[in-house]
């Protein structure tokens, strides 16, 4: 079966955002409805396949994905060239014991986390297709407000990361046959936002990245696999490697607390209900199979890169783990240009609520390729891009970008904010103990996220002493 017959694109413009009306619906938790439909949304109503389940105007497509299609732009998250980091910014601050165990911890909470956000979507007779929406409607308008902000630092730490690993592989790619550091490592982040920004900007919205979703998973398959192998390669050559965690007592309390911070970054998007809106009826039973899917067979690749990585190279692991392997220069210049590609479709994916709320807000409708939606996006999309490459460039510490996401926006978004929000929304209907369960999951994650947050401002301020800013790492 080809992924074509999968990934089923249907492209459609959109309608603006009564933004004011719909937040004072959401707080007074009435369903708002749009008078004048346009031909968006009269096809995401007839895609919801549930009458009396109100859908918020949107200019992107809803309801038109299969649950497979979904899953593959999970698994795209968590296989994305950030995987290539795992060996240096989690294994080795955690070892052995504490990664492996870790990781297995973080993949059942991180599912467990995602199950009770899916299972909201349609809470209160309305389809949440925003993570705003969903906590504006649960709390009311300042909730609102304040999701949105840590969604949207979430997604722009996240989209800040890929453009600097796009920028690394490029420079990896470079000193592998020129190594006269006449491009350093800004201007190769340079070039790879002009990438991302194209990018952006040919692809209108999350349904439309469609077969992009095949390549992606080809790409990644590409640098995982010459990771593993050559890392295998190397580590039977090798002598005994060290494996212990390095540093002062107190440095190890501060980078197992960091590394606690990618664990969690690893496995979550922080826009879950962005992406299950665009899956098909029955979307809760849907999304679960995605997630099911992302949790299964999708972490698999994830694993074996991560723990084979580290068993090469113990705690000398690079915080990129194709600068650690050696092998055929054809071969790693292969790896690395697939990790390029591959993070601009992953950016493509995290940045899409930003682009979804630009776009509806604008009241972007019609053909994505009309002279006006393009020049939209140019402006607005090449804008976004243009601040996200400016902040990579100038900061270009990629493990302290993965442990502040973790801790000041992944933390709060899908454990805290996901327990708490299943536990009002649902109150009635929980007995005292999956009551305090909750609770206990909120007050946990709290702390965690507080002590992660600590230990990632260490680990910059420790960083901006070493390097410069626009630093050539």
């Amino acid at each position: 079966m080809t992924f074509s017959r999968f990934f089923h694109v249907v492209e459609e413009g959109g309608g603006g955002e009564e933004e004011e009306e719909r937040l004072l619906a959401a707080e007074r938790q009435e369903p708002f409805v749009v008078e004048t439909m346009t031909a968006t949304e009269t096809n995401n109503r007839k895609g919801s396949g549930h009458v009396g389940v109100e859908i918020p105007d949107t200019a992107h497509q809803i309801s038109s994905d299969s649950w497979f299609q979904v899953a593959f732009v999970l698994t795209t998250g968590i296989n994305s060239a950030y995987v290539l980091g795992y060996s240096g910014t989690v294994m080795v601050p955690l070892g052995w014991i504490g990664g492996v165990v870790g990781l297995i911890i973080a993949t059942a909470i991180s599912l467990y986390a995602n199950s009770l956000v899916a299972k909201l979507h349609e809470f209160g007779g309305r389809r949440h297709i925003r993570y705003r929406d969903l906590a504006g409607f649960i709390y009311g308008r300042k909730a609102y407000h304040l999701t949105w902000g840590l969604q949207y630092v979430n997604l722009f730490m996240i989209n800040c990361g890929f453009i600097i690993l796009a920028g690394s592989a490029l420079k990896a790619v470079y000193v592998l046959f020129r190594d006269d550091h006449v491009i350093k490592l800004p201007h190769c982040i340079a070039i790879a936002g002009l990438i991302c920004a194209v990018f952006a900007i040919g692809i209108p919205h999350l349904s439309a990245l469609g077969t992009w979703l095949a390549v992606s998973t080809i790409l990644s398959l590409i640098y995982i696999v010459v990771a593993i192998v050559l890392s295998v390669r190397d580590g039977v050559k090798a002598p005994p490697r060290d494996y212990e965690i390095q540093g002062s007592s107190l440095s190890k309390l501060f980078t197992i607390t960091g590394a606690a911070a990618n664990l969690v970054f690893a496995f979550n998007t922080g826009m879950l209900p962005e992406i299950q809106a665009t899956v098909r009826q029955p979307v809760v039973k849907n999304m679960m199979k995605a997630l099911y899917f992302q949790f299964t067979a999708g972490v698999l690749p994830m694993y074996a890169v991560t723990f084979i990585g580290y068993w090469a190279y113990g705690s000398s692991t690079s915080t990129y783990l194709l600068n650690s392997v050696n092998g055929p220069l054809w071969v790693k210049a292969l790896a690395n240009v697939s990790a390029i590609l591959q993070s601009v479709i992953s950016l493509h994916i995290f940045a899409s609520p930003t682009y979804e709320y630009m776009d509806t807000k604008f009241g972007v409708k019609g053909n994505p390729l009309a002279l006006k939606n393009l020049t939209f996006r140019i402006m607005a999309r090449g804008g976004y891009i243009a601040v996200s490459t400016l902040v990579s460039a100038l900061l270009p510490f990629l493990g302290d970008f993965m442990s502040l996401t973790g801790a000041v926006s992944t933390f709060p978004l899908t454990f805290i904010l996901a327990n708490h929000m299943y536990y009002k929304a649902m109150n009635n209907k929980l007995n005292p103990m999956q009551k305090l369960w909750h609770w206990l999951n909120v007050v946990f994650f709290s702390l965690m996220s507080l002590a992660a947050a600590i230990a990632a401002v260490r680990l910059i301020a420790l960083d901006s002493k070493n390097f410069h800013v626009f630093a050539d790492l």
